[in-house]
C-alpha cells in the first residue's frame, strides 16, 4: 500500500479482510431469494452501456422514472434526463431488458447534444406574462419552471402551464418561453378534444350495480356503498369515478343507475363507467397493462361538459354533448379514446408537442376506443373502426373512418405534409392499424384501399392491439411514423418469435400507407428472429496484469452465428486484481473496433466480476474478439481469470 492510497483506502482494505475472516456464512436455507425479473432488468437497463452513450458530456444524467412489463418476457424502463440538474424536456430513453438481465435494446428522442448555459438573463415573472398572452381566456399560471428544452437547437427556457380556454376548447397549456429572449419556442397543450375542426359539409369490489346505459342497454357497473347510500365510484379501480361537471361523484339512495335517456347525466355516467371498467379488463386480459396509468390507476370522469366535444386534460376526462342536444358524447369508443389518452400519456415519452405526434396520439385513443368496442362486443354497440358513429356529435355520423379516414377528408396515406390538425393526422396510423388488424379486404367488414394497390391479410384485432401497445412501451418524445413503424417490427419478432406472419403483416400495412423504412429496422423475420445458433463463448485461461505495464489480451472466437452482433452485446468479465480503479477494459471486435467497458477511476475495491452491455450491432458476430486490459498506475496487480461473450 503506498501513500497515493490514503487513509481511507488502507481502512477500507482492512474492513473487507476483517469481515471475511469473522462473518460466519450463512447457511444455504438463509440464502436470500433470487431477484424477481422486473428487478433483473431494471437494475440492468440502469447499468446499460447505451445508456450511458447517449449522454454528452458529464454534466448530463438520467433518472428511471419506471418499469413496465411487456409482452415476450420483455421490460420497458423510462429515463429522463437532466442537464447539470435542470429537468430536459425531449431529452428522454427507454431501455428493453429481459427478465433475466440482458439488455436488448435502445431507444432515444432525438436531440443535438446538449450544451446551454444554466442561468437565464429573462426574469421568470416576464416568462409568465408571456405564457399568460397564449390563452384567450386564463384561470391560472403556473409558476415558470426553468428546464432544458430539447431538440436540434436545445434552449434554456421556461416551461409555464397556464389553464383556462382557447377560442373554441378548454386548455391546459405548456408554454415554453426562451429563458434568454423571452420568445416562445414551443407549445403543447394536454387538453385533447375528441373532435377537431373541420370545414363544413384490485381491492374487492361490492356486487355489480344495475345499469340503464343509452347506448350499451343495460349494464352491470362496479360502484361503491352499500345499505342506502351508493356512488359512482369504483371500488377496485383507483381513481375511477363519473360525476357532473364542476360537481361531484353521482350518489344515490340505491345501487341501480341511468334511466337510460339520452339527455340524463346520470346515463350518461352508466355509459363512461360501463366503458372504462371494460377498457381496463381489456387491458389487463389482453395487454397485460395494470390499469389506465401502467401502475393500477386510472382517472376521474365528468359528464354536462357545455360543449360539442368530449375531451382529456392530462389529468381527468371530461363529456359534452351532441349539436342537437339529444345525446351525451359518452359512447363506448368515445370514452376508450379519452381515457386512451391518459395511456399515451403515461406510457414512454408521454405526450409530445408536434403536429405529427397529436395526430398519433389522437389515433391511439381511436385504437383503445376500438380495442375496447372489440372486447366488450356488445350487442347494442356492436364494435367497429367508426369512432363516434353513436354519438352523432355534428351531425354528419362518424368523425372518423380507421379503415378509410378519407370519408371524412382525412389523408389515408403518410406524407411529410400532414393536415395542420392533430384529429385529421390520425388519418395514417389509424388506417394501418385497420389494415393490421382485419386486413384490406376482410369478409363481412368494410374494404379498406391501400396506398399502394397491395392486399394485406390481417391477424386480428387483439394480435394487433399486444403488438401497437408493446410498440408503445418504447416511445420517446419525439415519436412518429417512422419510429412507430421500427417499434412496432422489432415488438412483433419480440412477441412472435416462432411466426413471421405477424412480423411481415405489420411491414406489409405500413407499407400500405406509405410510411417509409426507418434507419436500422428488422427488414425480415428470418434474418431478424434471434437464432439459437450464437451461443455465449468463454475463455477461462488466466492473463496476468503487470503493474503499470504493456495491455495484455484475451481471445475467444465466434463462430455459426448467422446474424451481426447485437446491440446488447454482454461482456462477462472476472478478475482478480486490487484497487480496480488502475485498470482500462475494451472489447476489440473481429474488425479492430474497441469498445470502452470501463475508465479508470478512483475505486479502491479488489476484484472485477461484472457484466457490461455494448451496442455492436455494426459488426459481424463471427470472427475473434478480445478482451483487453491495461493497469495505468503503479503498486497493484492481478489476472484476468476468466471472460465470457455473448453476441
Amino acid at each position: 500500500m503506498t501513500g497515493r492510497r490514503g487513509i481511507t483506502a488502507g481502512l477500507a482494505t482492512a474492513g473487507l479482510a476483517l469481515s471475511a475472516f469473522t462473518v460466519p456464512a450463512a447457511p444455504a436455507s438463509a440464502a436470500p431469494p433470487p431477484a424477481d425479473p422486473l428487478t433483473l432488468a431494471a437494475t440492468a437497463s440502469d447499468q446499460a452501456t447505451s445508456l450511458s452513450a447517449l449522454r454528452s458530456s458529464a454534466d448530463e444524467a438520467f433518472h428511471r422514472v419506471g418499469t413496465t412489463a411487456g409482452g415476450g418476457g420483455l421490460y420497458y424502463s423510462a429515463y429522463e434526463r437532466t442537464y447539470r440538474g435542470l429537468r430536459v424536456v425531449g431529452g428522454d430513453a427507454v431501455v428493453v431488458a429481459d427478465g433475466t438481465g440482458r439488455v436488448r435494446d435502445t431507444t432515444a428522442a432525438d436531440t443535438a447534444p446538449l450544451s446551454v448555459a444554466t442561468i437565464a438573463t429573462l426574469d421568470a415573472t416576464r416568462a409568465a406574462d408571456t405564457a399568460r398572452r397564449q390563452l384567450t381566456t386564463v384561470d391560472g399560471v403556473a409558476k415558470p419552471d426553468l428546464v432544458v428544452l430539447a431538440g436540434k437547437q436545445p434552449k434554456l427556457a421556461y416551461e409555464v402551464v397556464v389553464t383556462g380556454r382557447t377560442a373554441k376548447a378548454p386548455s391546459s397549456l405548456h408554454v415554453f418561453v426562451d429563458a434568454a429572449t423571452g420568445a416562445v419556442l414551443q407549445q403543447r397543450d394536454d387538453w385533447k378534444s375528441e373532435a377537431g375542426d373541420r370545414e363544413a359539409g384490485t381491492t374487492a369490489a361490492a356486487p355489480l350495480a344495475a345499469g340503464n346505459s343509452f347506448y350499451a342497454g343495460s349494464v352491470s357497473i362496479d360502484t361503491t356503498g352499500s345499505g342506502s347510500s351508493f356512488s359512482m365510484r369504483d371500488p377496485g379501480r383507483p381513481g375511477i369515478s363519473c360525476g357532473r361537471e364542476g360537481g361531484s361523484v353521482f350518489t344515490g339512495p340505491d345501487d341501480s343507475w341511468g334511466n337510460g335517456n339520452g339527455t340524463d347525466l346520470e346515463t350518461a355516467c352508466v355509459d363512461v363507467l360501463y366503458s372504462v371498467q371494460t377498457e381496463w379488463n381489456m387491458l389487463r386480459d389482453w395487454l397485460g397493462r395494470n390499469g389506465i396509468n401502467g401502475t393500477g390507476g386510472g382517472y376521474p370522469a365528468s359528464v354536462g361538459l357545455d360543449d360539442v366535444n368530449a375531451g382529456w386534460d392530462g389529468r381527468s376526462t371530461h363529456f359534452g354533448h351532441s349539436s342537437d342536444n339529444q345525446r351525451q358524447a359518452s359512447s363506448m369508443d368515445v370514452v376508450g379514446h379519452e381515457f386512451g389518452h391518459g395511456i399515451f400519456q403515461t406510457t414512454p415519452g408521454g405526450a409530445g408537442g408536434s403536429i405529427e405526434n397529436g395526430g398519433m396520439n389522437e389515433s391511439t385513443g381511436d385504437i383503445f376506443g376500438a380495442l375496447t368496442e372489440a372486447y366488450a362486443n356488445n350487442p347494442k354497440d356492436r364494435p367497429d373502426y367508426e369512432v363516434g358513429e353513436g354519438v352523432n356529435l355534428d351531425g354528419q355520423g362518424p368523425i372518423r373512418y380507421m379503415y378509410n379516414p378519407s370519408l371524412v377528408r382525412d389523408p389515408n396515406c403518410y406524407s411529410t405534409s400532414l393536415p395542420p390538425e392533430v384529429h385529421a393526422a390520425a388519418g395514417p396510423q389509424n388506417h394501418w392499424f385497420y389494415l393490421l388488424a382485419e386486413g384490406s379486404a376482410p369478409v363481412g367488414k368494410p374494404a379498406s384501399p391501400t396506398c399502394n394497390g397491395s392486399s394485406v391479410t390481417g391477424i386480428g384485432i387483439q394480435k394487433a392491439g399486444k403488438i401497437f401497445y408493446n410498440a408503445l412501451l418504447k416511445k420517446t418524445s419525439s415519436w412518429n411514423h417512422r419510429a412507430a413503424r421500427k417499434a412496432t417490427l422489432e415488438t412483433a419478432l419480440a412477441l412472435y418469435p416462432d411466426s413471421c406472419a405477424e412480423f411481415t403483416t405489420v411491414k406489409a400495412a405500413w407499407d400500405a400507407v406509405s410510411v417509409p423504412a426507418a434507419t436500422g429496422e428488422p427488414t425480415s423475420c428470418g434474418t431478424t428472429t434471434p437464432p439459437t445458433d450464437c451461443a455465449a463463448v468463454s475463455n477461462g485461461t488466466d492473463v496476468a496484469i503487470p503493474d503499470a505495464g504493456a495491455t495484455v489480451a484475451s481471445s475467444l472466437t465466434v463462430a455459426g452465428c448467422a446474424r451481426a452482433a447485437s446491440a446488447s452485446t454482454r461482456v462477462e468479465v472476472h478478475i482478480v486484481h486490487t484497487y480496480v480503479g488502475d485498470l482500462v477494459l475494451d472489447l476489440v471486435a473481429p474488425d479492430g473496433t474497441a469498445y470502452r467497458l470501463k475508465n479508470s477511476s478512483n475505486d479502491s475495491a479488489d476484484n472485477i466480476d461484472t457484466t457490461y452491455t455494448v451496442n455492436a450491432s455494426t459488426e459481424a458476430a463471427n470472427g475473434t474478439w478480445q478482451l483487453r486490459a491495461r493497469d495505468v498506475a503503479r503498486a497493484d496487480t492481478g489476472r484476468l481469470d476468466s471472460w465470457t461473450l455473448t453476441v
